[in-house]
């Protein structure tokens, strides 16, 4: 079951004004659901995003990035489930390729203006035939869809899920130069998830009038707030892609600098909801029963900050300890210090588990009890606060335990 996390609402989302969407079942997952989604995106929208870092990057990932540096206004958006087209070699790039053709012919635009997603079982053909022929129904869901309410956002959230239990959206309304102003998002990912992507998928459009020149700059600032700051398994996908719409629609002056008061102002409202997305991605973790926040203080700079709550973050043996509620908090100190902050003095770690003082100045804490670490434990919320003691910096990360349940999903996957 997902760690306090319920599914959202149709008439919890927000509709974005000068964004489509449609949904069908095309055949390429095996379960009998929707598979494929399009977004529409109105002429004068202006798409940012950013992508996985593994090497071993996906057809689609690579398609999207030559797309997106091609300058083209993008107006549409292809992503299917059930099939990463990942490890796919040239055929796989051929048929990223082809998807975004028979889309664009479809709309009269250039391929280009096509951006795709895949997300799934990763060095299997991707079934072109089974995707190509859904595309009618889904761009016929689209023109029959009643566009002014969150139906078609939460369809979507269903359409892109993979072993995720819930589907994962959010909305958020703002005010930007004294106009009102929407932003809806979804995403999905259960397992596979680490920063440098970490979301699997993940689209958030606002309707705000933003300069195309600022996308991605503000997508890469919005995942560095989120989706870059959870983990599940410490495995980076080849897939991770997150991308920022924005249609203009609103009709406030033009944000053209992210650091001017109405730039603040716009990263202040998407933040959350991009935070709000990644969460629910560790909610969902595969097999998750607890929602772990690590916070380092006292480093000297962010890196170093980041090098221990994930080196914490990804170590099994934490992960195992706390789905067990087992206080073996010694994990912790070994994980930190095997970081790789190279000059660490451990005499100056402070370590906190929720409420109780567990480590000071590098030792057991003398009024540490055993039965209080548990406590805090067994609860689904853990805060898990590390003092490095050497400087002011100061970063947060998100994870979950490690339970019986992941093995065993990740055992099945293809079953």
């Amino acid at each position: 079951m997902p760690v306090q996390l319920n599914a959202p609402l149709a008439q919890d989302l927000l509709p974005i004004a000068g964004v489509r969407i449609g949904v069908a079942q095309a055949g390429i997952r095996k379960a009998n659901r929707k598979d494929l989604t399009v977004f529409l995106l109105d002429e004068g929208s202006a798409v940012g995003a950013v992508f996985t870092q593994n090497r071993y990057a996906a057809a689609p990932v690579q398609v999207c990035r030559e797309h997106l540096a091609s300058g083209q206004a993008v107006r549409a958006l292809v992503i299917n489930t059930g099939n990463a087209n990942a490890g796919t070699g040239e055929p796989g790039l051929a048929n990223a390729r082809q998807t975004c053709n028979a889309l664009a012919r479809s709309l009269d635009l250039d391929h280009e203006q096509v951006l795709p997603f895949s997300t799934g079982v990763i060095m299997e053909p991707l079934p072109l035939d089974r995707l190509l022929a859904g595309l009618p129904a889904a761009l016929a869901d689209a023109a029959q869809a009643q566009h002014d309410s969150g139906e078609q956002w939460l369809s979507a959230a269903q359409g892109i899920m993979t072993t995720d239990t819930l589907p994962k959206a959010c909305s958020q309304r703002f005010e930007l130069d004294g106009r009102p102003v929407s932003a809806t998002g979804i995403a999905k990912g259960a397992g596979m998830i680490r920063p440098n992507m970490a979301t699997m998928l993940g689209f958030l459009a606002t309707d705000a009038n933003v300069a195309p020149t600022l996308l991605g700059e503000l997508a890469r600032r919005l995942a560095d707030a989120s989706f870059n700051r959870v983990t599940v398994d410490g495995d980076t996908s080849t897939n991770d892609s997150f991308v920022v719409i924005a249609t203009g629609r609103a009709g406030n002056t033009p944000v053209t600098d992210l650091e001017s008061p109405a730039g603040q102002a716009l990263l202040a409202a998407l933040t959350p909801v991009a935070r709000q997305l990644a969460h629910a991605i560790v909610r969902d973790g595969e097999g998750a029963t607890k929602f772990i926040t690590i916070q380092v203080e006292g480093g000297r700079n962010a890196a170093e900050c980041l090098q221990a709550a994930y080196a914490v973050a990804h170590s099994p043996l934490v992960k195992t300890a706390f789905f067990a509620s087992d206080p073996n908090l010694g994990r912790i100190l070994a994980a930190v210090g095997y970081a790789g902050i190279g000059d660490l003095d451990v005499n100056t770690i402070d370590l906190h588990l929720g409420d109780v003082h567990v480590v000071r100045a590098g030792g057991r804490h003398p009024d540490y009890k055993e039965e209080d670490g548990q406590r805090v434990m067994k609860q689904a919320e853990i805060l898990v606060r590390i003092g490095l003691g050497r400087g002011k910096a100061s970063e947060t990360v998100w994870t979950c335990d490690f339970s019986h349940e992941y093995v065993t999903i990740n055992a099945d996957y293809r079953s």
